[in-house]
C-alpha cells in the first residue's frame, strides 16, 4: 500500500461524491458527470484506491432488510492486554459488524445486529463468555438518526480545486 495522501483536494471529493451517488458508473461515466478527462478519473481513483482513501465499491446493505432487525451497541471492559484474545473472539461471532478499541470507561465498543431479540440476547450471552470481558454493556438501537456518512465531512473543509481542461471549464461550450 502507498503513504496515505496528505490531502485530497476538491475533485477527490468531488470523485468520491459520484462514485457513491452513481456506484454503477464508469470511469467515462464519472469523467462526463465530473467534466474531467477519464484518464484524470481513472488516475484519481487508483491514487485514493492506493492510499486506502477508498476502501472498496461493494453495495451498501439495509440490514432490516436483509432480515436483521435488531442492532445494540456494545461496550466491553476487557482484563489487561486481552485485546487480541477479544478480538479472536469477535471476529469468530457473526452478528458483530464491527469493533473498536476506545478510551474511557469501556475497553471496545462493538455494533452488533440479529434477527430478532432472542438473537440479540444470544449474541450478548456468547460475548459475555469470553474469559477476557469483565462488563459487558449495552444498548439496543431504536431508530436510525444519522445514517453513517463521510461526504459531510469531506466538504466541510476547503479544499484547492485543480484547474480543468479548456473543454470543461465553465461556460466552454459542450460538444
Amino acid at each position: 500500500m502507498s503513504p496515505p495522501i496528505s490531502k485530497i483536494d476538491a475533485l477527490d471529493v468531488e470523485l468520491i461524491a459520484l462514485a457513491r451517488a452513481h456506484p454503477r458508473a464508469g470511469a467515462l461515466e464519472l469523467s462526463r458527470l465530473a467534466r474531467v478527462a477519464r484518464a484524470t478519473v481513472t488516475a484519481r481513483l487508483e491514487r485514493l484506491e492506493q492510499a486506502g482513501v477508498i476502501t472498496g465499491y461493494g453495495p451498501e446493505i439495509d440490514l432490516g432488510a436483509a432480515g436483521f432487525p435488531v442492532q445494540a451497541f456494545v461496550s466491553l471492559e476487557i482484563a489487561q492486554g486481552a485485546i487480541d484474545a477479544v478480538r479472536a473472539e469477535l471476529d469468530a461471532i457473526p452478528g458483530v459488524l464491527e469493533a473498536h478499541a476506545t478510551t474511557g470507561t469501556a475497553d471496545v465498543f462493538c455494533r452488533v445486529a440479529a434477527a430478532s431479540h432472542e438473537d440479540l440476547h444470544a449474541t450478548l450471552l456468547r460475548i459475555g463468555r469470553s474469559g477476557s470481558v469483565i462488563r459487558s454493556t449495552s444498548v439496543v438501537v431504536l431508530s436510525e438518526v444519522v445514517a453513517p456518512r463521510v461526504l459531510p465531512l469531506l466538504r466541510a473543509h476547503p479544499r484547492p480545486s485543480p484547474s480543468r481542461a479548456p473543454a470543461f471549464r465553465a461556460g466552454a461550450p459542450s460538444t
